[in-house]
């Protein structure tokens, strides 16, 4: 009778040996290793577990190693929605110095809500691990250091490569990543655990021209509706005759960035042509005006145009020269690419099923005096064709997110090719757009696709990816929401397979597995 109980007091004390526990209320529930009798290991500098921080030039994850995803994600300037470093340093000394130090300021500023406001964590007693992008200057990574060894006094840091860890988070080792940010996008090839460098590729066509082509395109095709003076004026004046251009004032970063993440989309590719061009054409105009140069596809005058708008990060004044006085245009240039936008235009709304959003925004200062606040409208063939400033290509230091992996393979060994074409990886933010992906994988397919012989107009005559046609059955994304089947094993196998982490914090997961 005395052996009846003794197998359950055998399993309650196995069971107790291996705890289940939850770190945070809501968290993931974390199983402890059979090796440890508590989830927390200890060590000389206390608590093993990492902190691990991303720090993005506009936004930040940070959380403990070990765990699913971040516990804070937050934008560096929460204010102006600014970028905290861009690429080009000022020449002056005397400006670069001040440069320096507000740049410091700032990260000082973003390292201390990490530990004490997002994380609640005593920083002499934490490792570091941070989340490096492989082209991060080096005096900022510099200035990192600094902060966290003399301010936080941490005990030490680790610096990891974006691309790798966020291999590591989809559990491989080998693969092509390309990460779409705010600044650039950039290809590092990546076999066993190793980045190959001399191999990598960039693009400034990211989120921060993305984000510029949507302000371009709204104060050249959006509407706005001012809020009526009086209480009266809403129910008497209809709303079409109230409807003005839309206010430089109304477009903040934080209205753009609102825009962005919340109305846009990418659609699929639009089978356009230079007949679709000439067709579309206003009457009386000559379709020559409208036919695009030898070298570059018929929407190449759009990325022209945005990156007009773009102009200098440094010279906000200029960022919107291109539509000042639009109904005057002050040469034939600037008439033929305005005539060429229109039919642009025109041709995304003839193709295009979104539907208008209507946006209440804070109005401009000189109609605060109204009820209410004003209203923006986004067309909805903007919402779904902005994007395509991001697949545009041609340009030799702007290629296309597509051109940028293609280019990237073409540098990689021969013998490496059909397994980097067959592992591809799309982290950043910006790839969080919906239909991103899928859209960059029809790109690849067309960018590699054999010339047309017939229209020499339309493509340059050198080929300039032939080697990589036998690879276009083996082209598969390992994180592609919609994967096509193939002909090919192994991009049957890979594409799709990846975990469904969010492009933007797979970078951060990897790191929380390194940790």
């Amino acid at each position: 009778m005395s052996t009846v109980p003794s197998t359950p007091r055998a399993k309650t004390g196995i069971a107790s040996a291996t705890p289940t526990t939850t770190r945070v209320a809501g968290s993931h529930v974390l199983q402890a290793s059979p090796h440890y009798t508590t989830t927390r290991r200890h060590s000389l500098y206390g608590t093993e577990d990492r902190v691990v921080i991303d720090p993005g030039s506009r936004i930040w994850k940070v959380g403990f190693s070990g765990e699913g995803k971040p516990r804070d994600v937050f934008y560096a300037d929460a204010k102006n929605y600014d970028s905290l470093w861009s690429w080009s340093r000022a020449t002056d000394p005397a400006e670069k110095a001040e440069q320096d130090n507000m740049l410091a300021i700032n990260l000082e500023r973003c390292m201390r809500s990490v530990f004490h406001e997002s994380l609640l964590a005593e920083p002499k007693a934490r490792k570091v691990i941070l989340v490096e992008h492989p082209l991060m200057p080096l005096y900022i990574k510099d200035m990192l250091a600094h902060i966290l060894f003399s301010n936080l006094q941490v005990p030490s840091i680790s610096f990891a490569s974006s691309h790798l860890l966020s291999l590591l988070s989809v559990g491989r080792i080998t693969g092509l990543v390309l990460d779409c940010g705010h600044l650039e996008s950039t290809a590092l090839p990546i076999f066993a655990a190793r980045p190959l460098f001399p191999q990598l590729r960039t693009t400034p066509l990211a989120g921060s021209r993305f984000s510029s082509h949507i302000r371009a395109l709204l104060l050249l095709f959006g509407s706005y509706l001012p809020p009526p003076t009086t209480l009266s004026a809403a129910v008497n004046v209809p709303a079409a005759n109230r409807t003005t251009r839309v206010p430089q004032e109304i477009l903040t970063d934080a209205v753009i960035e609102d825009i962005k993440t919340r109305c846009c989309f990418v659609s699929d590719a639009l089978e356009s042509s230079l007949s679709d061009v000439r067709a579309s054409s206003p009457p009386g105009d000559d379709p020559s005006d409208h036919e695009p140069p030898p070298s570059s596809d018929p929407a190449m005058s759009e990325s022209e145009f945005s990156r007009g708008s773009l102009g200098q990060e440094s010279a906000a004044e200029s960022e919107f020269s291109i539509i000042s006085n639009p109904t005057h245009p002050t040469s034939s240039g600037e008439a033929r690419n305005e005539n060429h936008l229109q039919v642009l235009a025109n041709m995304y709304m003839r193709h295009s099923t979104a539907t208008d959003l209507h946006i209440r925004v804070v109005p401009p200062v000189s109609q605060q005096t109204g009820t209410g606040r004003g209203t923006l409208i986004i067309p909805g063939w903007v919402r779904e064709r902005a994007a395509e400033v991001l697949f545009e290509g041609g340009d030799v230091d702007e290629s296309s997110v597509a051109e940028v992996i293609l280019d990237a393979l073409l540098k990689v060994p021969l013998d490496l090719r059909k397994t980097m074409a067959s592992s591809i990886l799309i982290t950043g933010g910006t790839a969080m757009l919906p239909g991103f992906i899928p859209r960059l994988h029809v790109e690849l397919l067309r960018a590699t696709a054999p010339l047309n012989t017939s229209s020499t107009r339309s493509r340059p005559t050198y080929d300039r990816y032939a080697s990589l046609r036998p690879l276009v059955p083996h082209f598969a994304i390992l994180n592609n929401p919609a994967p096509v089947p193939s002909s090919s094993t192994r991009a049957n196998v890979n594409a799709g397979k990846a975990p469904a982490f969010t492009p933007a914090t797979m970078a951060w997961v990897g790191g929380s597995l390194a940790g």
